[in-house]
């Protein structure tokens, strides 16, 4: 049996131009952190020549390609495996929460399945198939942020390049200024879901409209990174609110009436930024806060359910192999 642990991630500035659209004609840049939510996929050996897999429901399946569920069937043809039963548990709800957990799953599936192989993946080349597999065996339309994130593990700046080549930059931060921004973090999930493919699919419709706003959305990562540097927390958290705002611009979806008020009412209690994490649409909010103002913000968001969450460094590894 083997058992992979894949964290999820929470992105702070450049979301959107880690998509092909955009960075294939010049770069795109994102800021993002792997946390300690996770994806865990535990694979054995088949008694009998059938498949068996179990997630929010279970399949009992002749053939992998008789799997419906579409990550774990282009995974198991990816890497030649059948016979198997492969079970998967989450720390989050598994859909529409915008943490990345689906290429968290293409992550940690591809990770257990080599190691069930006795083959080593590095973690670039567990990032790379995982965005093939998605991106161009499922046709979803989204980035590679979230495999990279998901693979590598860490507080990173990842650099996406025309030529395809991914850039993942290491943000050393301080014992102190870690344990400063990360105690200014406050998350709340919404209990929202919605579909991340309709928004990003708009999104990419979009791009060359947008693109002005994706610049900046891009090159705000420079700034952010250079904020983080400097412990500049205050500018950290203004480039989220603008960011923010720049985001909901990339397509009709990515807010409503609903997640502006709660925005609104974190921002009047003292928060100083903030954005949903992911396509947008509900799942998670991110706001940056300070101590004193802490409470404030709980209170004026009390209908939601606040989640603890930390930074986490190890990214997609195997935890259990006998």
């Amino acid at each position: 049996m083997i058992i992979s642990k894949t964290p999820c991630r929470v992105s702070f500035a450049g979301g959107g131009t880690d998509i092909y659209d955009y960075y294939n004609q010049d770069y795109g840049a994102v800021i993002s952190t792997s946390i300690d939510k996770y994806i865990y996929v535990a694979v054995n050996k088949k008694f009998d020549n059938s498949v068996r897999v179990s997630y929010s429901e279970t399949e009992n399946v002749d053939s992998v390609g008789a799997i419906k569920h579409n990550v774990i069937r282009e995974a198991l043809k990816f890497t030649h495996v059948n016979k198997i039963e492969i079970v998967t548990i989450s720390d989050i709800p598994g859909k529409g929460t915008g943490l990345g957990s689906s290429s968290s799953l293409a992550v940690g599936v591809l990770n257990a399945l080599y190691a069930y192989k006795g083959v080593f993946r590095s973690k670039e080349l567990l990032a790379r198939e995982a965005t093939h597999l998605e991106i161009d065996l499922l046709n979803q339309p989204i980035g590679k942020q979230d495999h990279y994130a998901a693979a590598y593990g860490g507080l990173n700046y990842i650099r996406f390049n025309p030529e395809g080549t991914v850039l993942v930059e290491p943000l050393s931060l301080t014992e102190n200024q870690m344990t400063t921004l990360q105690g200014n973090l406050l998350y709340f999930y919404t209990g929202i879901t919605r579909s991340s493919s309709d928004i990003l699919k708009e999104q990419k419709n979009n791009i060359v409209e947008r693109r002005k706003v994706l610049d900046d959305m891009r090159d705000s990562t420079e700034e952010m990174r250079y904020a983080l540097k400097m412990s500049d927390f205050t500018r950290f958290a203004e480039i989220m609110d603008e960011g923010w705002k720049n985001k909901k611009k990339l397509a009709s979806m990515v807010t409503d009436t609903i997640i502006d008020d709660y925005y609104d009412a974190a921002k009047k209690a003292g928060a100083l930024g903030g954005k949903i994490n992911g396509a947008g649409g509900g799942g998670f909010f991110t706001f940056y806060c300070e101590p004193s103002k802490q409470q404030a913000v709980r209170d004026a968001l009390i209908t939601l359910k606040e989640v603890d969450m930390k930074f986490e460094t190890g990214g997609s590894r195997i935890i259990f192999s006998e």
